[in-house]
């Protein structure tokens, strides 16, 4: 057994890669009270840090909140991105889904969350079989996404239920974004800050 100590400031997760080869067979529709929007290009860059921040703080998501605004104008206006957003029927954006489709026959759910207020309630199934049926078009022999041991206690599972078998798995480490100015205060207190 190798142990390696993880440097103070830091965190380490265990990410694991789950992936689909063919379309899952049609189920019964999920409902929600949300609706599905797509926020097409120009992406409103704030608005998508926002709903990300929402949805990820207790998870401890970053990977977004690092990136300059250029940079992530750049990911989110790219023609293989797509956006789509869970919303109340006021307007309120509620969930996430963003696609890349960069990699030819391949589609990506790179990020895909609800606001923890409309976790287990069926708002995920019913979002999942969104992402799916937008994933899964002409072309499309693979769709994949990754999830790690910070993320929702029941995401693995709730993956391997909606159809995808997990392929890869590795050990992430990165500063701790309650300590790099990403999260104020300790929004994930089940992960103690060292």
């Amino acid at each position: 057994m190798a142990i390696t100590p993880v440097p103070k400031g830091q965190l380490a997760t265990i990410v694991t890669c789950l992936e689909m080869h063919r379309r899952p067979a049609p189920a019964l529709p999920a409902r929600s009270v949300l609706k599905l929007v797509r926020w097409p290009a120009p992406v409103d860059v704030a608005a998508y840090l926002a709903l990300f921040r929402r949805i990820g703080e207790p998870w401890l998501w970053r990977g977004r909140l690092v990136l300059a605004a250029d940079v992530l104008a750049a990911i989110l206006n790219a023609e293989t991105t797509e956006i789509h957003v869970a919303s109340r029927r006021d307007g309120t954006p509620m969930g996430l889904i963003e696609l890349d489709f960069s990699q030819t026959g391949a589609c990506e759910i790179v990020y895909f969350g609800l606001e923890p207020a409309m976790t287990g309630r069926g708002h995920g199934r019913w979002l999942m079989d969104h992402a799916l049926r937008l994933a899964w078009r002409p072309g499309i022999g693979r769709v994949w996404l990754h999830t790690c041991d910070l993320d929702h206690p029941a995401a693995l599972d709730f993956y391997r239920k909606s159809g995808f078998s997990p392929f890869e798995r590795w050990v992430e480490t990165y500063p701790d974004p309650r300590l790099d100015g990403c999260y104020a205060g300790n929004p994930a207190p089940h992960v103690p800050i060292i």
